[in-house]
């Protein structure tokens, strides 16, 4: 399926658009004129912990320069000053009142000679799809969800704070992760507004990750959480530049997170480096009783993804290049040719594939999957949830008695196309199902019969404008419905920038092969150093 063809139908990612909103924790839309970003200029960025990194982080700490506490204070006084003011990122939808409490507990702990391992004390943003048993509500940005309040954390956050990471609030989405209409815009929620490409004000994050995405870019936080169903972890770490990875399908657990699809949902972390990545990738894996397909991670799963890292990890590999992303813009091609030869210079030996033509050909019905899993997960969430609303109907209804807020822009005939749908026994779902998930198997095959090592290819295109009248708008160079609908996991790694907005490459390989692609994209990440903090255009 083309980028085009997919976001016709809803897309999960969204390439997108927006105006300018400001951020909200109370369900308010407060707008501001488009044209308010252009007076925003590029500055001198002086914060003292720009770009720092996990390992930087703890060795202030470490050394008795800072604090968790410090850190935390400072995280959260960059976030008053460029999120909520000056250009207004608009990337956090809402502060942990707890944050500091945690980071003075994590102090204590560390004072007494106890440290938990990499995460201990560090501050961490989450999306507000993903369940925190807090004061923090869990209402994947939409304004039918406000008060709801988990009864407890995901079992990801239950992970997170077992490794002794502080919860610093939660990011602003695409609402219901974009599959609320057709015709959506990226980074707008009826309860966040609109976030802001902090590389450029008028240019969109994507999504749906995309506060998880422009908050690490704009170093509000040193490691965020971002969920995918297809493309909204790596697009926005793309739109961005940043790293993101999509884990398999099974290594993290969905249990405690609003969910799409039960067969292509993850979370995955979104750094500035694949070494931030991969202490986090490492830290939230396990098997999840109430999420039965982490068990299938037995045995696969590991608890040190950094061993993976090695600057050499590309040498001696066999990589399949996809064909479809060597014509087009000539900006993108451009880096993209450019990264090939880095892989070159590295030892990869290189192969073009089509693997886009070949998912095509063999035909699909993500949308139609996609459609019934809403439906079937959305109930099933609200009906345990805290939250007014106790069904998909309930929402569709909640949205069209308070339209002029809950849907001032785009309406919601996606969420009315699932509604139609009917259960997961039905016969078009079993059938697309089968079609979809088949992508396994052209996968696999292509690497096998060419000896791949990874497949290879451009994250997403350049970010597009901001845009609420008229929707999210393809930009092509598209590489993430293979992986996500196989279910495979896919990193993404600056590229480079073109007219100072970033692109991302991408490496894709066959399940649970995480530990693969962590050390092909730290190579790469090495040989080249593409990573440009934002200036805030």
């Amino acid at each position: 399926m083309d980028r085009r063809s997919f976001i016709k139908t809803g897309s999960i990612a969204s390439v997108a658009i927006g105006t300018t909103i400001t951020a909200c924790n109370t369900g308010n839309n407060n707008a501001k004129t488009p044209d308010s970003a252009a007076s925003v200029v590029p500055f001198d960025d002086k914060f003292e912990l720009n770009e720092m990194t996990v390992d930087q982080l703890q060795q202030l700490m470490k050394d008795g320069k800072h604090t968790s506490r410090s850190i935390t204070q400072l995280y959260l006084d960059r976030i008053a000053a460029l999120d909520k003011n000056g250009p207004m990122i608009n990337s956090v939808i809402e502060l942990n009142s707890e944050a500091l409490a945690i980071a003075d507990a994590m102090d204590a702990e560390r004072k007494n000679g106890k440290t938990r391992g990499p995460l201990h004390g560090i501050p961490v943003l989450i999306k507000d799809n993903i369940n925190t048993g807090d004061q923090m509500m869990t209402t994947a940005g939409a304004t039918a969800l406000i008060g709801n309040k988990a009864s407890k954390d995901a079992f990801i956050i239950g992970k997170l704070r077992e490794a002794g990471a502080i919860l610093l609030g939660k990011t602003n989405l695409s609402e219901w992760a974009n599959f609320r209409s057709t015709r959506s815009t990226s980074g707008w929620s009826s309860r966040g507004g609109q976030t802001k490409n902090p590389v450029m004000l008028s240019r969109n994050p994507c999504g749906s990750s995309s506060g998880s995405g422009a908050a690490v870019a704009a170093n509000f936080c040193a490691i965020a959480i971002g969920t995918e169903t297809d493309g909204s972890v790596i697009a926005p770490a793309s739109f961005c530049g940043v790293v993101g990875i999509k884990p398999t399908v099974g290594l993290w657990s969905r249990s405690g997170i609003i969910p799409i699809s039960r067969t292509q949902d993850t979370a995955g972390p979104m750094t500035r480096t694949v070494r931030d990545a991969a202490i986090l990738l490492g830290a939230l894996t396990g098997v999840d009783e109430e999420d039965v397909v982490t068990r299938q991670s037995e045995g696969k799963a590991e608890k040190e993804y950094t061993k993976f890292l090695d600057a050499n990890a590309l040498k001696g590999k066999r990589i399949g290049i996809e064909k479809a992303f060597l014509k087009g813009h000539e900006g993108m091609v451009g880096l993209y040719n450019a990264a090939i030869e880095v892989l070159k210079a590295q030892g990869a030996t290189v192969v073009e594939v089509e693997l886009l033509k070949a998912i095509t050909e063999a035909g699909g019905s993500e949308t139609t999957v996609l459609q019934y899993e809403f439906k079937d997960g959305v109930n099933n969430y609200l009906a345990k949830a805290n939250a007014k609303v106790k069904s998909l109907a309930d929402v569709i209804a909640f949205n069209k008695a308070n339209e002029a807020t809950a849907m001032p822009y785009f309406k919601q005939e996606q969420l009315e196309n699932c509604e139609a749908k009917g259960d997961l026994n039905s016969k078009e779902y079993i059938d697309a199902l089968a079609k979809t998930t088949s992508c396994r198997k052209i996968i696999d095959d292509m690497m096998a019969s060419q000896k791949l090592d990874a497949i290879c290819g451009t994250s997403i295109g350049l970010a597009c404008q901001i845009d609420l009248i008229n929707g999210d708008y393809d930009t092509g160079f598209y590489f993430c419905p293979p992986a996500a609908m196989a279910g495979y996991p896919h990193i993404t790694v600056p590229m480079g920038t073109v007219h100072e907005l970033p692109a991302g490459l991408s490496f894709i390989a066959g399940a649970y092969e995480e530990g693969k692609l962590i050390g092909m994209g730290y190579a790469y990440e090495q040989a080249t150093k593409k990573r440009v903090a934002p200036k805030f255009l």
